[in-house]
């Protein structure tokens, strides 16, 4: 499952929503120590796993190993949940219905990266979902995107030339996806966010065990 391929899509994704938040005048409340959208057991994409493993390279072996941990009782407890994981990390083939039921029971899980401060301890190397987090994306049926705080405060849109510059994103996002499958580097697109922190089965190290 390992790439080669260097990813500026985070980068841009970052500088996205900063420009974006500056747009908005700062109407949106996220901030440093805010941890309310870092609970959850949301899909993540086989990119943002390899940008989480390149943070825990980067981390002392004691923070790395208590990451670990966290993520390792995390995919304990949803593999009895759901016992398929076991056999297959990948979520590409469940129905939309299984995997919000299986999101939904284990809503209150902190990411295995969120630190007792509120920050985070790979927020360099966060996943693309975490990095528009807190923008809300009004699709005219369902409104996406947006935090349990957000709930409390008006629906800010942002202007059009922004959401044109995120759907690039999400098309560029796919392309290296598609640029993945056509080099044989993928089994699959999407898994739940604690299997991110764990190393690649191929590499042969215990990934569900403490």
């Amino acid at each position: 499952m390992r790439g080669g391929l260097s990813f500026g899509l985070f980068e841009k994704t970052s500088l996205w929503f900063q420009r974006a938040k500056a747009a908005l005048l700062d109407q949106i409340p996220c901030a440093q120590g805010c941890s309310h959208c870092c609970r959850g057991i949301f899909p993540v994409t086989i990119l943002d796993w390899n940008e989480i493993q390149r943070g825990l390279r980067t981390l002392q072996p004691t923070q790395r190993r208590t990451i670990l941990q966290r993520a390792r009782a995390q995919v304990k407890m949803m593999e009895r949940a759901a016992p398929r994981l076991a056999r297959t990390w990948f979520i590409d083939q469940w129905a939309d219905g299984d995997v919000d039921a299986l999101a939904e029971r284990f809503a209150d899980l902190n990411c295995p990266a969120l630190q007792s401060d509120g920050s985070c301890g790979i927020y360099a190397f966060r996943p693309l979902t975490c990095r528009s987090m807190g923008i809300p994306r009004d699709t005219g049926e369902i409104v996406e995107g947006a935090c349990a705080i957000q709930t409390a405060i008006p629906l800010v849109r942002l202007p059009r030339s922004f959401r044109e510059e995120e759907d690039r994103l999400i098309n560029e996002e796919a392309e290296h996806l598609a640029q993945l499958h056509n080099l044989d580097l993928a089994q699959g697109e999407e898994l739940f966010l604690p299997y991110a922190f764990l190393p690649d089965k191929a590499e042969g190290e215990e990934v569900t065990g403490t």
